[in-house]
């Protein structure tokens, strides 16, 4: 068990604070006057976690907060301690209810780290959404492309996207078109590191062990999904550049070529938070089990 004292948790807290605030200045005054961002707003309306869960600091599963830990007692996850001097720290029983989504989790985790990256979908999981549709999913912005442009590339390309939380929003006649068919069942056997909503998604599953995941790591999985979220618009249909984005054209073999040397940036940084999360996982998996045993 690792002791932080007050003035150590107080600093790291700050500086979580001080990184974060940044991100999320945009979604609360977009808020107050009931405005929407393509882009920043995603990764709080397609993830259910609010501006204050992300603003939050935890040091994670293994370390005992000394000195006024008041804010600290109000979260399920930690425990009182009767020792001298008093902390809190994470109650792993709280962690119970979680156990089977602890298991998938790390088995997905390792089934994506295993496989190649898939360099060849293009981010056209956009155009599918809007592929013959009556209406466009971000109806606040135009499609820099005719609809029927959107068709042909969709034809021309082809679909081979691996992620089902995309595939599932294709429109009902882009989905035939996908190669595969993703569901929840087979996500664990399809989850591919190229892909930039799996990538994303580490910041979903570092959120579903929060406090137990340290919130600096849970940080750089949310600054990984901005990332990949504006080269996902930026692949996409739309004309973004009131915006401040430029698009790559995946229309042309050049624009083709620029959204897999991003890819392939976005898919090494994951590869190293993919990794953290794993290791994270693991051990609160065996924490538990030797707790099990220890009370037993």
């Amino acid at each position: 068990m690792i002791v932080l004292l007050e003035p150590q948790w107080r600093a790291r807290e700050f500086a979580h604070r001080e990184r974060v605030q940044p991100w999320v200045a945009g979604r609360l005054a977009r808020r107050k006057h009931g405005l929407t961002h393509p882009v920043d707003d995603f990764l709080f309306d397609y993830y259910p976690y609010s501006v204050n869960k992300l603003l939050s600091w935890h040091p994670g599963h293994g370390v005992e907060l000394h000195g006024d830990v008041t804010q600290f007692e109000v979260d399920p996850a930690y425990r009182h301690l009767a020792a001298e001097p008093a902390g809190v720290t994470t109650d792993l029983e709280k962690l119970a209810p979680k156990a089977d989504r602890l298991d998938l989790v790390i088995r997905l985790l390792a089934g994506t780290a295993a496989r190649p990256a898939q360099l060849n979908c293009f981010g056209l999981h956009e155009w599918a959404m809007v592929y013959e549709a009556p209406e466009i999913r971000h109806g606040g912005y135009p499609l820099r492309v005719t609809a029927g442009r959107v068709t042909e590339i969709v034809d021309e390309l082809g679909l081979r996207c691996t992620h089902i939380d995309a595939y599932r929003f294709f429109t009902p006649a882009a989905l035939p078109l996908n190669i595969i068919e993703p569901t929840r069942a087979n996500q664990p056997d399809l989850e591919q590191p190229g892909c930039l909503h799996a990538n994303m998604d580490l910041y979903k599953y570092a959120m579903w062990f929060s406090p137990f995941i340290g919130s600096e790591l849970v940080a750089d999985c949310f600054e990984l999904a901005r990332i990949a979220r504006t080269i996902d618009m930026r692949a996409a249909p739309y004309d973004l550049t009131d915006l401040g984005y430029e698009p790559i054209c995946i229309e042309t073999a050049e624009g083709r070529r620029e959204y897999v040397d991003e890819q392939k940036q976005i898919a090494i940084r994951a590869q190293v938070l993919r990794a953290q999360l794993s290791r994270c996982f693991s051990s609160l998996r065996d924490a538990r089990a030797d707790a099990s045993v220890a009370n037993y």
